[in-house]
């Protein structure tokens, strides 16, 4: 069984598993990651590197949802 960490998710404290990797965070938070940009501790995170990043205590998160229009 994993343990509890927490981390700030934009501006709000949330608590995860431990290994829990980026792409399942957001799916839990009710994120659909194909539409959202995230920056990690201060850094735009390139969706790339997302499913090799496993969240970590202290980590802060802002999700921003990518919004189409004319």
């Amino acid at each position: 069984m994993s343990e509890q960490i927490s981390l700030q998710v934009n501006g709000e404290t949330r608590n995860c598993s431990s290994q829990t990797l980026l792409p399942d965070l957001l799916h839990e938070l009710g994120f659909n990651p194909r539409l959202v940009a995230v920056e990690y501790n201060g850094e735009i995170l390139h969706r790339q590197f997302w499913t090799e990043t496993t969240v970590k205590p202290g980590d802060r998160l802002e999700v921003v949802t990518i919004v189409g229009g004319g």
